[in-house]
């Protein structure tokens, strides 16, 4: 939202904030049937439409203010998703797009015209607010909404710092145990898997979800995960082959469907593998404690490990987005244990790819020498 008008009014007004409404739309089939799912989706528009129209009311930012009333329209539209009601909501989602579009290109004019009106014609605003019951509810939701519900607060203490947490007290972890074990377990499980008349059906219908939630466990260490980034790529690594291995266990597919996930994780996590080794060849710090900012001194092996790192996320276009999709579609309908541990344990491994690029190639760059800063004049 920080960026050009133009660019907030397509890709932000119009496009991504209606990316979520589309894809509810697409896959209605495979929802609609689900009561429990509708609540879930009705809740969430509930939400959004309470809190954001809330938050849109105080803002002092046009951009913001007009971010926050799209989102609850947004939660309109879910509603109407929800309830059945596809025509009402494709209407009202162009609607919408169209008119934030509109709104964001014309936000500089009419910042302009409300500064100089107010020049000629300000009126000071009134404190209504009285200091009863009624008042101070309307004091609390309005300290609420400016500060924003503290929703980063909150994800940043329940979500992040969990997650954190969680990884830092997996103990058995000693980097060197955690790798050989699992590629031990690994191991086992490929030959298993392609003999699986040696398993009982009682347990092999549980292997899925146990290895999916192992999966997660490394994915959360590799988060965590500070003194090397080496550390951190070998196990997001491991750990999207153990997405892999989770998926395969539970149905029966072809081997190249496997084969076209892990190709793409594996060929950027030998080109990031590359990059690392080259830094630390010249005697470059690679933990993950700070920004180090190495975009600034090695321009090209930052664009080769941020390809890198698009590739191990599952950035559409590369082999990982086209593997991600079929193996997710190898997953039942009713499965939503092993749907909701591998769609988190993508999301978590995309987080730490991008984490991994920021930390090492983003931040003020600290050089070993002395350089000569070349500074604007006023």
């Amino acid at each position: 939202m920080e960026g050009p008008t133009s660019s907030s009014a397509i890709f932000y007004g119009s496009l991504s904030v209606h990316i979520g409404l589309f894809l509810l739309l697409r896959i209605y089939p495979l929802w609609q049937d689900n009561f429990i799912f509708r609540i879930i989706v009705v809740t969430m528009g509930l939400g959004n439409i309470i809190i954001c129209s809330l938050i849109a009311n105080v803002q002092s930012s046009i951009k913001s203010q007009i971010a926050y009333s799209s989102i609850g329209q947004i939660g309109i539209i879910f509603i109407e998703i929800a309830l059945g009601f596809h025509t009402l909501a494709l209407v009202h989602f162009a609607g919408n797009a169209f008119l934030r579009t509109y709104q964001l290109l014309i936000s500089p004019s009419v910042i302009s015209y409300l500064i100089h009106d107010q020049f000629f014609n300000f009126i000071k605003p009134q404190n209504n607010i009285k200091n009863n019951f009624i008042g101070k509810i309307k004091s609390t939701l309005y300290i609420l909404s400016i500060k924003e519900f503290n929703m980063d607060s909150f994800f940043y203490h329940y979500i992040w710092k969990s997650m954190k947490k969680l990884g830092n007290k997996i103990y058995f972890a000693n980097y060197n145990i955690v790798l050989i074990l699992s590629i031990l377990i690994y191991i086992v499980g490929l030959y298993f898997n392609f003999n699986r008349e040696y398993i009982p059906k009682d347990i092999i219908r549980f292997i899925p979800e146990i290895l999916g939630f192992f999966s997660i466990l490394i994915s959360i260490k590799a988060f965590t995960k500070r003194d090397s980034a080496i550390k951190s790529l070998v196990l997001l690594m491991v750990s999207q082959f153990y997405t892999g291995l989770s998926v395969s266990f539970n149905e029966r597919f072809s081997f190249i469907d496997l084969l076209l996930f892990l190709s793409g994780i594996f060929i950027s996590f030998i080109i990031g593998l590359v990059i690392l080794n080259i830094l630390k060849s010249r005697n470059k710090d690679i933990s993950l404690d700070s920004f180090h900012g190495y975009a600034n001194e090695f321009p090209i092996l930052a664009f080769i490990f941020a390809i890198s790192t698009l590739g191990m996320a599952g950035f559409p276009i590369t082999p990982t987005f086209v593997g991600e999709d079929i193996i997710l579609g190898h997953i039942h309908e009713n499965q939503i244990i092993l749907t909701l541990l591998t769609a988190s344990n993508l999301i978590i491994d995309g987080i730490t790819s991008f984490r991994l690029y920021s930390r090492l190639f983003h931040g003020i760059p600290k050089y070993d020498y002395y350089i000569e800063a070349h500074y604007r004049s006023s």
